[in-house]
């Protein structure tokens, strides 16, 4: 039974994978930047992804340390400011850096 239960769960998995990866690689493709996967100095150079940053997070552009931060992402910066780059926060981020062109 649990030999069963386990090939029909990898199964199931199987099925729904590519369908799930077909899904977020096409809301990837639509979204110019967003906050898991674009380097928060590409976003930093652009200075309408730069306005929805500092508007989501007042101060983290203008912050003296974050030309340490250009390479990574705002999800990677997020273990270092917990308090202040919140899930929250980087949804309403990727919201906004969706509808940019």
């Amino acid at each position: 039974m649990r030999v069963f239960l386990m090939a029909t769960a990898a199964a199931l998995m199987t099925v729904g994978a590519p369908a799930m990866a077909d899904t977020t690689a096409a809301a990837a493709a639509k979204a110019k930047y967003n906050t898991s996967d674009t380097e928060l100095g590409t976003m930093l150079d652009d200075p309408a992804a730069k306005a929805i940053i500092e508007k989501h997070i007042p101060g983290m552009t203008t912050n003296e340390q974050v030309d340490m931060a250009r390479g990574m992402t705002l999800k990677a910066v997020q273990q270092y400011s917990p308090d202040d780059v919140t899930d929250a926060r980087l949804a309403a981020i990727d919201a906004e850096l969706a509808t940019l062109k």
